[in-house]
């Protein structure tokens, strides 16, 4: 793993994040999203309001971003701000290498480091993957919604996972 590593996103790097996105967007059912949003989208997920928001790339040795996770508010209301939704995508290239396993936790070390206690996530089905992603960093399966979202003439399902962060190591986290 070491031709990946994890770091604080920057400004040079919102259009290789929104490219991966967008891909995501155009050709899957991992977003619920039906138009690539636009630059102001990607230019608020990095300047962040809250201490809970925080944008993550994977990066390899040539500093190229392959991936990228964030957390953003869960529900625009103040008793949530402990509580982050999270997301993660990754180039096709390097899918199924273990970049997911390690971005995933440093997103999750960076939160629980800025005080939040709770990470949500939103998985559409099926999607096997990242179920498993999910699970193998720590979250739970705690609910699913049946036809919620529409997209490419069908309608998808959608599991919500959870993670608390309450004393998470917390050592090697990636402050963002």
């Amino acid at each position: 793993m070491s031709e990946y590593s994890t770091r604080s996103a920057t400004e040079r790097d919102l259009p290789s994040i929104a490219a991966i996105y967008n891909h995501a967007v155009e050709h899957t059912l991992a977003t619920f999203d039906l138009d690539p949003p636009d630059s102001e989208y990607w230019r608020a997920r990095l300047d962040g309001e809250h201490p809970g928001d925080h944008l993550l790339v994977a990066v390899d040795t040539d500093d190229r971003v392959v991936g990228y996770a964030y957390s953003w508010s869960f529900r625009p209301r103040p008793a949530y701000d402990l509580t982050r939704e999270t997301s993660v995508y990754l180039d096709g290239s390097v899918r199924g290498r273990g970049v997911g396993r390690m971005l995933y936790p440093a997103l999750l070390q960076t939160m629980a480091v800025s005080g939040v206690h709770t990470a949500i996530a939103a998985v559409s089905l099926p999607n096997p993957a990242s179920e498993r992603l999910h699970i193998a960093c720590g979250f739970t399966k705690v609910g699913e919604f049946r036809q919620v979202g529409y997209k490419f003439d069908q309608w998808i399902d959608m599991a919500f996972y959870q993670r608390m962060l309450v004393n998470m190591p917390t050592g090697d986290a990636v402050l963002g």
